[in-house]
């Protein structure tokens, strides 16, 4: 699917009502998730590790004349993720979670010659931080038998092929870990029968800090599918627990 056509079927306002929680919100994929997410109506509440640039990031969606909040929170250490709970008071019975928070290995972290510190570094935020994440926020949505839960994976996660070409290692690993914590946490909440509907994306190689300015896509076009996801319509027929990339399943 053309990944600029993404969102052509969503109603405009299809979040209205509802708040969504972006990681890593303050840039990249994250923002541009925010900002899509505001304009469909929702309530965002954009995360990033510096909490002055969060706050920044959802003043620049207010200008727009969407309702955000920044705050900040290192994902990595679950008693942070527990205090950002406790700072949102209403907004804490988030409906929509988008995992966006990600680090990159060092570029030459290579299995053998990954220290200790680096992989800790490295899965901290990208796996650790998810779970803290949807440990702190799923319940409610699995009470409710409502909510989204939308991870943002990697292509080089993939074992069916990119995840399995060496270097990186520390990166690739993570990202293989957050498909196989999706696809656990779908299957535990009932593949959607439950309410609650459990997806992860692969956003190709995007023009952000990450991508570098070379990358062939846009963090827009990055992040369109996991809009979808959280904004898409949810009946019997409804498929999640997948890996998708511009809505298409993908294989692991």
């Amino acid at each position: 699917m053309d990944p600029d056509r993404v969102l052509d079927d969503i109603a405009p306002d299809a979040l209205d009502g509802r708040v969504v929680l972006v990681t890593g919100g303050s840039r990249g994929i994250g923002y541009a998730a925010a900002l899509e997410l505001g304009r469909l109506g929702a309530t965002v509440v954009l995360v990033g590790r510096d909490a002055a640039r969060a706050e920044e990031a959802a003043s620049s969606l207010v200008d727009l004349g969407h309702d955000a909040v920044g705050r900040g929170c290192d994902v990595a250490f679950a008693p942070a993720v527990a205090r950002l709970r406790d700072s949102l008071g209403s907004l804490a019975a988030v409906d929509i979670l988008v995992c966006a928070a990600g680090v990159m290995s060092g570029k030459t972290a290579k299995t053998l010659r990954t220290s200790s510190e680096e992989w800790h570094r490295v899965m901290g935020t990208n796996l650790d931080g998810v779970h803290h994440v949807v440990s702190v926020f799923g319940p409610g949505m699995a009470e409710r038998r409502d909510g989204r839960i939308v991870n943002v994976s990697a292509c080089l996660g993939r074992m069916s092929g990119p995840g399995t070409s060496g270097g990186l290692a520390a990166y690739r690993v993570s990202k293989a870990a957050v498909n196989a914590y999706t696809k656990n946490l779908a299957a535990e909440l009932g593949n959607g029968r439950r309410g609650v509907l459990v997806d992860v994306t692969c956003p190709a190689h995007c023009r952000t800090d990450m991508g570098g300015p070379d990358a062939p896509r846009s963090a827009a076009q990055g992040a369109a599918t996991a809009v979808w996801l959280a904004a898409r319509p949810h009946d019997d027929a409804t498929r999640t627990g997948l890996l998708w990339e511009d809505r298409e399943v993908i294989p692991w």
